[in-house]
């Protein structure tokens, strides 16, 4: 059987929609008959078909018979779209396989159990790699199923000593022009960028998603599979309400949400000529310490994560500066670390990665696992998952 090559078309349909399914999943779907395949399609925008049914409209009666490999178990509730299990009924499709189940409380099984009960041959994949590559691909829909908050990517760009910044804080730019295109395609995939004030006051950024940038990286992908630059939320943790009514952020249409630690100080007069500036302001509860800034509002990481898993935000990317890497760090709050290494030596007395405590032992260091490092230009970008934080 060629279930592994026709589960991969569809983990390649799936991609497709990195940067435009949010907050839905990133699914495609292949139909096949007789070993050769009828139909397929992918999931492109919340709101419009889902990738089975795309497979289904270009089969037509073609898919009686067939056998469905979707990226992901096809869904079996009334969302934005009727429940797909029913549609794949419905055309007589004989045989479902799914790379990975749905971690959708609404689904979890639900849908495999719903194609079976109508006669459908219906599993998930025995091939770990699929299954892994799959999960993978919509790891911050799993992670916000799983625990109620966004998976987060913390990017960085350091020397080769592991400084972001000289002692005055200049950093631009360590890096080169190709890892900062490279930055665009992962401020694309994520439904929010998390930033502290500090960036906003020191270098005054944008923090936008460019298409034109990713659309010139060669990646195949037409109009229909690029990001609109008006969808990234930008965060800025602000305990003290600093940002500039004036700042860049505002001078683009996407979204600010600037969040402080206290009701009090969302309804405060420095929050009122934010908001005139176009910023949502919210209070994310008073953890009392963490990377909010000084005073007795500062905002709690972990309060401000779960807001956004209630917004329906997937993955988090954090652009900042080491006392939020490090208090995010340090807070069990890093799924993965994005860090791009230019060939440069900046000192010792140049700003750190990340502002954490000396581990009192190696083994209640900060562990991380490699999972690739690629030439970016004349950088290498290093993607690291967080294994263990502290003596957890």
């Amino acid at each position: 059987m060629r279930d592994r090559e026709f589960l991969e078309r569809a983990l390649s349909l799936a991609r497709r929609g990195l940067f435009t399914a949010h907050p839905n999943p990133r699914v495609g779907c292949v139909l096949a008959r007789d070993g050769e395949i009828v139909g397929e399609g992918w999931h492109r925008r919340a709101g419009e078909a889902h990738a089975e049914v795309r497979a289904l409209e270009v089969a037509g009666p073609r898919a009686r018979g067939a056998t469905a490999y979707v990226s992901l178990e096809p869904c079996c509730h009334h969302g934005r779209t009727p429940p797909c299990t029913t549609q794949l009924i419905e055309a007589g499709v004989a045989r479902v396989v799914a790379a990975v189940r749905d971690p959708d409380p609404r689904v979890a099984g639900r849908g495999l159990e719903h194609l079976r009960a109508a006669g459908v041959e219906a599993a998930t994949t025995d091939c770990p790699e699929i299954a892994r590559a799959a999960a993978d691909l919509n790891a911050g829909f799993f992670r916000r199923a799983a625990g109620g908050r966004p998976f987060v990517r913390l990017k960085l760009a350091a020397s080769l000593d592991g400084r972001t910044a000289l002692p005055d804080g200049t950093s631009r730019w360590i890096t080169g022009e190709a890892a900062r295109r490279d930055v665009q395609r992962w401020r694309a995939r994520a439904g929010a960028l998390l930033t502290g004030v500090g960036t906003v006051l020191a270098d005054d950024p944008r923090l936008t998603v460019r298409p034109a940038e990713i659309e010139r990286q060669n990646t195949g992908a037409g109009p229909e599979a690029l990001p609109d630059p008006e969808r990234l939320l930008r965060v800025v943790l602000d305990s003290g309400l600093r940002t500039p009514p004036g700042a860049a952020l505002f001078a683009s249409p996407a979204p600010v949400l600037v969040a402080t630690g206290s009701e009090a100080a969302a309804r405060s007069a420095r929050a009122s000529h934010l908001r005139a500036a176009g910023a949502e302001v919210v209070a994310a509860g008073n953890a009392g310490s963490g990377a909010g800034g000084d005073g007795p509002d500062r905002a709690d990481l972990h309060s401000l994560l779960r807001l956004l898993g209630e917004r329906e935000i997937n993955e988090v990317i954090v652009e900042c500066g080491p006392t939020l890497a490090g208090a995010l760090l340090e807070g069990g709050l890093v799924d993965e670390l994005l860090l791009y290494l230019a060939p440069t030596l900046l000192g010792s007395g140049s700003r750190p990665l990340a502002d954490l405590p000396a581990p009192t032992d190696m083994d209640s260091r900060t562990a991380l696992r490699i999972l690739e490092s690629d030439p970016i230009g004349g950088d290498v970008r290093v993607r690291a998952a967080v294994e263990r934080l502290g003596s957890e």
